[in-house]
């Protein structure tokens, strides 16, 4: 990656972003994440989270440690990424019915309310969310977007790690990529 660049692995909650971190790390790629947030039965192989990411709205400092390295940010804060740098993002896309099913699972696991949007209104939040970012997206000189599907890396890895390893100019080693692939972690099939 080029001098002043950071790559960023973004989407919707429980949409895959966590594999692809994976995945990333071990085509070759810098991780930025603090391992705070620990694995479970959500995500048992870890989320690769940076908590500092949450604080993009008040607290941008911490870009200049992802300079060059790929970090993980969920879709509603990319909007906060200060034009001081050029971002290539990974932005994953996953059937909004599985999403729903993978947040309400985690919510009833972790003993919280999973019941106070019902799918609808989340799935018609979710996707004029999801539209009104792409259009923002589109409109920034300095972001390059690659959106790759959870569905089809579990289908057909290889096809995807290549396309995400051509983004990042052919140099990622991609049978490692798909050698991370889980398809026994697939568990909200729609």
């Amino acid at each position: 990656m080029n001098q002043g660049q950071i790559a960023i692995v973004s989407g919707l909650p429980r949409s895959g972003t966590s594999m692809l971190m994976k995945m990333l790390e071990a085509g070759g790629m810098q991780v930025l994440t603090d391992n705070i947030r620990e694995a479970d039965k959500d995500n048992p192989k870890g989320y690769y989270e940076f908590e500092k990411v949450k604080q993009i709205e008040h607290d941008k400092s911490w870009l200049q440690d992802a300079e060059g390295k790929v970090v993980k940010m969920v879709s509603k804060l990319l909007q906060h990424l200060p034009p001081d740098y050029t971002y290539k993002v990974v932005f994953m896309r996953r059937r909004m019915e599985e999403i729903l099913a993978s947040q309400r699972k985690m919510l009833i696991r972790r003993g919280e309310p999973s019941d106070k949007v019902s799918d609808e209104q989340m799935a018609a939040l979710f996707r004029k969310h999801l539209k009104r970012l792409k259009t923002w997206l589109d409109e920034q000189p300095n972001f390059e977007v690659i959106y790759v599907s959870y569905n089809e890396a579990l289908v057909n890895p290889v096809e995807q790690a290549r396309s995400v390893s051509q983004f990042f100019d052919g140099a990622l080693d991609v049978e490692s990529m798909v050698n991370i692939v889980d398809p026994t972690l697939y568990r909200q099939r729609k």
